[in-house]
């Protein structure tokens, strides 16, 4: 155990130095994840018109809370892995005594931790210039977030990284990443809360994972009515489901493997 701890350390810091070198990059990335900020907006002039059952202030709060989810919970795995097989940068990593993928996991968890402060000061200016959104969650509301928004990584995670073992077999594996992410936009609860859906979209959108990845943890943070039990029991699902697919393409892919590029 104290071997896998150092490991995992030294994995952490020599990617969380690295991260660090692109300090000025960060604040870019962290800007880019600002699209609920600009959809808040528009949600909060529609809300004026008593026409949804959340008020100009729920919708203020779920939006800067999707902002902290999207912070927390972007992956980029499908790209990286893409060009480690399409260059054959894969092959070094093969040889080495430990799965390619906490590589990945290592980049991710350290650029979090690098990228945490510029989000807290983004948030800090925003509770500034909008004083009337500012809440404390319960301590219940807070663990059940800190759970589900950890839950929903690991689940973006597992599923961008099953996608991307698609590079085995084609050089543009991040093409269905690009197309999974239409049915993202709309359905996870970036573009709008659930809760304004129509009743019958939103109960077959509850049986994809889609809703679990954003609108699940925001809404438990925000206050709103949301199933914990089905939504904590469908993350770990989906996540056992993409796990299982993930390790049968990960052995099926390293037969196809040839090192291409290198």
């Amino acid at each position: 155990m104290k071997l896998i701890i150092r490991k995992a350390l030294t994995f952490f810091s020599v990617y969380y130095a690295y991260m660090v070198e692109y300090r000025a990059e960060l604040i870019l990335w962290v800007l880019s994840g600002s699209l609920p900020i600009i959809l808040m907006g528009i949600w909060i002039q529609a809300a004026q018109g008593g026409r949804f059952s959340l008020s100009p202030v729920d919708f203020t709060r779920y939006f800067l809370t999707v902002f902290i989810v999207r912070q927390i919970t972007v992956v980029w795995v499908i790209w990286d892995f893409e060009r480690e097989v399409v260059e054959g940068k894969l092959s070094p990593k093969l040889l080495q005594p430990i799965d390619p993928v906490w590589h990945h996991v290592a980049g991710h968890l350290s650029e979090r931790v690098a990228r945490i402060p510029f989000a807290f000061l983004l948030i800090a200016l925003f509770f500034i210039l909008y004083p009337q959104a500012f809440w404390i969650p319960s301590l219940i509301q807070f663990l059940l977030f800190t759970l589900a928004v950890a839950l929903a990584f690991i689940l973006r995670f597992v599923i961008q990284y099953t996608l991307a073992l698609f590079a085995f077999w084609t050089e543009r594996a991040s093409a269905l990443e690009n197309f999974w992410l239409l049915f993202f936009l709309f359905f996870s609860g970036m573009i709008a809360p659930l809760d304004v859906f129509p009743e019958n979209v939103r109960a077959i959108v509850l049986f994809t994972p889609f809703p679990y990845l954003i609108d699940f943890p925001t809404s438990l943070l925000v206050g709103l009515p949301v199933d914990v039990t089905r939504g904590f029991l469908s993350m770990v699902g989906w996540i056992l489901i993409f796990l299982g697919a993930n390790r049968l393409l990960w052995r099926a892919g390293l037969k196809r493997y040839s090192g291409m590029g290198a």
